[in-house]
């Protein structure tokens, strides 16, 4: 699965406390030659971590052992590595396993709980921009699912949308020569209407910014019909890529997408300014944590790349170099980073990723707090 599949629903069952052992494995992947050429030894490497831990622990039944084991084998063999991403996360329980390909680098582990490890999915979600294309025209409406560098054609939840066949009464239209103009024919804002409902059903399940695209009487009589398209993040007036294909569509939205993603950065650095001058701000990596897990943290705004090591201590962070090939202890985790934005999205913060070196007079991290 990618991580744009990831909704708050899908998210709190993985989160559910499970029969021990749940295994967790991640694995750094790469998108292009050689560097891939390693990424099939690394992913055995953690399956097979994983399995000795298994047989190493006197807490795990047979029974248990042997499920979870035919899990994670099945897991492995659906393993693609040819799904270029930049992450591999699998999990296994002996009732279920799932297989995620992430944007976003991972660190190397296993992890044998009683619960899945979910900081590196939610990191990576909150990382990507993931957007929704609403494109219409007059006799057909297609959505688009979007992250970085893909869209996919989203084929449920009423899309493809075509209205019903037109019935027009042929006499009166011999008669006086009334053909209905496509953009003034009352069938035609019916079924704009009906695609404005069923993209706001979309919307309530997995809110996202979104974008609309079609000629411009399309999208002027889409905004009339409902009012959910008036919130669009932006607007491509053109026609002729209803049905793609994919790349092209994702190509011609970019410039949108990235004018979008420039006010936000903008936005953003103008909220961590306000927040100086009223008291409100948080820098630096420990800083943040704390206003984090105290729950006071409103928007954290953080590098894109930026990750650190780091042991937590009386409710502090401690940072750790691990740059010098050292093996960590165990009460080290590998990237802080990732954990904090998943407790400051579990808190109802906002979490922002800004370009590299954005926040470099802040440590890389900063915070908007509520109090």
């Amino acid at each position: 699965m990618d991580s744009n599949d990831l909704t708050p629903e899908v998210l709190r069952r993985l989160r559910k406390p499970r029969s021990y052992p749940a295994v967790s494995l991640t694995v750094p992947t790469h998108r292009r030659e050689p560097r891939n050429d390693g990424d099939p030894v690394r992913l055995r490497n953690a399956h097979a971590e994983a399995l000795h831990r298994m047989d190493a622990d006197p807490d795990i039944p047979k029974a248990a052992r042997i499920a979870v084991r035919a899990q994670l084998d099945q897991a492995m063999a659906e393993v693609d590595l040819r799904h270029k991403q930049d992450g591999l996360l699998i999990l296994a329980d002996a009732d279920e396993h799932q297989v995620w390909y992430l944007p976003r680098e991972t660190p190397e582990s296993v992890v044998v709980s009683d619960t899945y490890l979910t900081r590196n999915l939610v990191a990576a979600t909150a990382q990507t921009p993931h957007y929704w294309v609403l494109n219409v025209a007059a006799d057909r409406a297609t959505l688009w699912s979007g992250d970085g560098d893909s869209l996919r054609e989203h084929r449920a939840d009423g899309f493809p949308a075509t209205p019903p066949e037109e019935t027009w009464d042929v006499e009166r239209e011999e008669r006086i020569g009334d053909t209905p103009s496509t953009f003034t024919d009352e069938e035609t804002r019916k079924f704009l209407r009906s695609v404005d409902d069923a993209f706001t059903a979309v919307l309530a399940a997995r809110p996202r910014p979104f974008y609309l695209v079609g000629v411009a009487p399309a999208l002027a009589l889409l905004e009339d019909a409902g009012s959910t398209a008036r919130s669009a993040a932006g607007r491509l007036a053109k026609g002729g890529l209803t049905d793609g294909p994919a790349p092209v569509l994702w190509k011609a939205v970019q410039p949108v997408v990235r004018q979008h993603a420039r006010s936000e950065e903008t936005e953003t650095m103008a909220r961590l300014d306000d927040a100086k001058g009223r008291r409100t701000f948080a820098a630096g990596l420990d800083e943040v944590w704390v206003a984090v897990r105290e729950r006071r943290a409103g928007l954290v705004a953080v590098e894109e790349h930026f990750q650190r090591s780091a042991r937590v201590s009386d409710g502090h962070l401690i940072p750790v170099d691990g740059d010098d090939g050292a093996t960590l202890s165990r009460d080290v985790q590998d990237d802080i980073v990732d954990e904090l934005v998943e407790s400051a999205l579990d808190g109802g913060a906002q979490v922002v990723f800004l370009d590299d070196d954005v926040l470099a007079g802040h440590h890389r991290i900063a915070a908007v707090l509520r109090y």
